[in-house]
This record gives structure tokens, sequence and C-alpha cells, in this order.
């Protein structure tokens, strides 16, 4: 693996045009159904299952345009690779509130993250209701398609169609608008189903004090175990990280004053606040608790915000958890627009290890990337064991902050690192690992990933061999569109297709 700290890197001063980046913030109305036949490279033909992508679809109803990307409306994209093909298809999430706007040609919601219905404060005064738009995340268990939003219960939808077949209660677990959030994690060998996998989530009801509720989930979509515990103050949580035995939370150093919201002059998510004098807070709660054992440990270190962890693992008494962090929280402001945004004005996301000792409750800290980064993916069987390899969205230039262009590899072991940039006009999303079948190495398979081509104004499935990144993409599928900017994904073995070659 080459070292890129002794490589000679040609870079722009700038890598990138805000035009260009923004062509990838567009609605895309059309549904499409299709072979992709526009293909640069060859598709490995041991590769075969499918990819699922959510994201906002929808920058604007009937142009009006929202006001930030998180309250755009739930779009599922499903490439599916067989024999050496692949099949593109995407719908939107038929959720309630999609199908009332699409009807009225108009806004009817308030968005959490500050999209108001037309008319100021005065329409949007003590209008709580927000619209679920399903739009983060999507995962396949248990025979089902889930959309998930991390506000309330997951959506349904037909792998092989797409359609939406409406809510899902995991079977009368969840309560009408339950929240389950969209992170999940999948521990590969949980000892208490005896070396089955589960899924782990959990659920946020914030306050003045906050729930967190656990769910574990065998792979039939069953809930197996779950408990809620009680922590003090307001969480904003996103993301968590599990070991074999123990939750992990990072209870973001913020505030939230509801009554602008309530007025009708800010969305939710605008109320939220960070106090950069006050420390992160790290919840430890145990998966299984014990007789006589602490239901949750709460430890602090230094002041920060974090949307998105790689992994943890535990050795011995200490707990390590890679995570990607942020000097502070990017606030969003009610006359701001998101596609103006200022990325040198911003301090890049950057990758740290924290190291947690549950005996003296210390906590140290060790910055491993530098590198402006973000959306991490590891090796599906390294979820909550020690690992050797991640991958992540990246900026192309190694300082300052700027879109994701890049996959970084990283050695966590040598700390060498391979980067493959789709710079200066293509911009990234996040990469999914995908093991080649019969691996024996950790890093034996492929990055799957989505790459707006500004170009082309369309969007590029690009496979990349994961031991070996900088050899440059096996193969790229140029979609017949674009798809706007997506959040999260997974892959599944299985393979869904809705139309035969």
């Amino acid at each position: 693996m080459q070292n890129l700290t002794n490589q000679q890197t040609p870079t722009l001063e700038k890598s990138y045009t805000r035009e260009d980046w923004q062509g990838g913030y567009e609605s895309l109305t059309q549904e499409y159904d299709y072979w992709i036949d526009n293909i640069e490279g060859q598709i490995p033909s041991e590769l075969e299952g499918t990819l699922f992508r959510n994201g906002p679809g929808l920058l604007d109803i009937n142009g009006q345009r929202i006001h930030h990307p998180f309250d755009g409306d739930g779009m599922i994209s499903r490439i599916t690779f067989t024999n050496g093909r692949a099949h593109f298809r995407n719908r939107f999430v038929r959720t309630e509130g999609y199908l009332a706007e699409q009807k009225a040609r108009k806004i009817l919601y308030r968005g959490v993250f500050g999209t108001q219905k037309p008319g100021g404060w005065l329409a949007n005064i003590f209008d709580f209701k927000i619209k679920h738009i399903a739009n983060t995340n999507v995962i396949y268990l248990g025979d089902k398609l889930l959309a998930l939003w991390e506000a309330a219960e997951p959506y349904r939808l037909d792998p092989d169609t797409l359609e939406t077949l409406g809510k899902d209660y995991l079977k009368g677990t969840l309560s009408e608008g339950e929240a389950f959030s969209a992170h999940p994690r999948i521990d590969p060998s949980c000892e208490q189903d005896g070396g089955q996998p589960c899924l782990v989530n959990f659920s946020i009801k914030p306050g003045l004090s906050t729930s967190i509720t656990i769910f574990e989930l065998n792979l039939a979509g069953e809930v197996i175990r779950k408990h809620a515990h009680s922590v003090p103050g307001f969480c904003f949580i996103h993301d968590f990280v599990i070991t074999p035995h123990y939750c992990i939370f990072f209870q973001n150093p913020v505030a939230f004053n509801p009554i602008p919201f309530a007025l009708g002059m800010r969305g939710a998510g605008e109320c939220i606040k960070v106090q950069p004098n006050q420390p992160t807070k790290i919840i430890v709660i145990p998966r299984f608790p014990q007789p006589g054992q602490a239901e949750v440990k709460i430890l602090e270190t230094t002041s920060g915000f974090i949307f998105h962890h790689v992994n943890a693992f535990g050795m011995g008494d200490e707990i390590f958890i890679d995570s990607i962090c942020y000097d502070s929280l990017p606030e969003v402001e009610p006359a701001s627009d998101f596609r103006q945004v200022n990325f040198e004005a911003l301090k890049p996301g950057q990758l740290w290890r924290f190291y947690i000792n549950l005996n003296d409750g210390t906590v140290e800290r060790k910055l491993i990337e530098a590198r402006c980064c973000e959306f991490p993916t590891i090796h599906p069987a390294k979820v909550g064991r020690a690992y050797r390899y991640l991958y992540t969205g990246a900026a192309h230039t190694p300082s300052g902050n700027a879109p994701l262009q890049a996959i970084l590899k990283l050695d966590l072991e040598t700390g060498e690192r391979q980067l493959w940039s789709a710079a200066p006009r293509g911009f990234m999303g996040e990469p999914i690992f995908v093991p080649r079948p019969g691996a024996e190495t950790e890093d034996d398979g492929w990055l799957l990933a989505l790459v707006y081509d500004a170009t082309y104004n369309r969007t590029d499935v690009v496979i990349l061999d994961a031991k070996d990144i900088e050899k440059g993409a096996i193969a790229r599928l140029h979609l017949k569109h674009h798809i706007p900017y997506g959040l999260h994904g997974s892959f599944t073995d299985e393979v869904f297709c809705s139309i035969d070659p």
C-alpha cells in the first residue's frame, strides 16, 4: 500500500467550484426502471446482490424550495448486481406528507431543519406537526425493506418494486410515532444469541432529561431485547456504536430553546445551540445488564460535535471509539441558503480515536486523520471488534474544509493511506464496503459509491477494488440522470430486480 505522506499528489488551488457542487442538490422528480448499459470497465462477476441508498430526492415542492436538504422527501435508489450486469430503480417513499404535498403541489408541513409553510410565522405558530420524510437510511431485514428516519417509525417497502407498503411497527414493538434510529448497527456474532448476528438500534426522547431506548432484533426482524434508560440533560444524538457488551453514545454539548419553534419563527433544528464551554459526555450502557451492575456510566471529554462514528471495540478495561469530530455544529440559520455555503469558513470533520477506561472513568483522545472526511465504512464482520481498515468520503486536498470528492482508505496498523479522487468535477457520498465471497483478508472486497459528475449532470455508480483503490475504478456505471446527494445505504446479498434482462 502506498503511503500518501511520501506521495507527490497534484492538487488544485481549489479542487471544485461551488456551481458544480450545487448541481447535486437539484430535485429528481422522475422515477426510473432500467438496465444500466453505459459502463466503463467491467462489473466483477462475483459481485451479486443489491445496493440500496436513501436520501432527499426532492429539494423543492413544485418550485417552493425547502430550507435544508435534511427536510427533503426520502427517495430509495436500488442498484442490483447480477450475472455481470446492473439494474437501476428509484422510487419515492409514499409517506402521508409526501402524498399530501404532491396532491396540493405546495409545502404543507414544517421541517425539522427550518422548512416553513408559506405565510411567515403566523402560518406556522403552534403547528408542531412535522412531516415524516423517511429519508435517512434503508435496510433489508427479515424479508422487509425499511426506510428509516430517526424521528419516527420506519416505512416498509417492497424490495422488488420499491412500492411503499406503509408504516412498520416491528410486530407491535413500536407505537404510533415512536422513534427508531436511522443508524442501526449489526453485531456479526452476538454471544447472548449463541453467536448469531443481531441488529442493535436505539431511539431518543429528548427533554430536560433524555430517555434512550435500546432495541435488539434477530435477523428475522423480531425484537428480542428492549430496555430504556434515562440520562440527565438534552440529547441530540444521531449515531452510536456498539461492542459485544456495550452501546455507546456521545452526548453533544448543545441546548434546545423551543420558544422560537413554538412561535413559528424557526425550525426545531434551528433552535439547537452549541454550548462550547460544556464538555461532550460519553454515555456507556450495558447491552445485557447484570443484577447489581450500574445501568449507565457517563464520562466527559473535550467539547466537540459528532454526527457519525466509525466503530468501537474493547480491550481489557478500555474501549476504543473512532469518530468523525467537528469543533462545533454548523448551525442552520433561518435566512441562510445551504447552496451558498462557504466551505472554507467552516472547520472540517476529522477522525479521532477516544480511549475510555471504565474503571477509573478517564477519557483520552488522539487525532488519527486531519483530512476533511465523513461517512465512514468498514468490513461488516468487524462491527464492534478490533479492525484494521476503514474507508471514508474525504476532501481532495489534505487540509482545510471542502466538499467530499474522494475516498480515503486508512490502515490503522501502519498509518498508510490510499486516496481515490473524483475531483475536480466529481462529488462523493458514503462508500459501502462489500466483502468478496470467500475473502480471507479484511480488505478483500469492493467499495461501492455514488459519485455526482457535474460534467454531465449525472451520477455514476463507481466500483473500486478495496485492496487498492488507487489503481482506479474497476467499473463506472453511468446513470441516465443524477441522484441528489444522499445520506445512508446498505448492501444485501439478495438480488432484487423488477424487470428481466
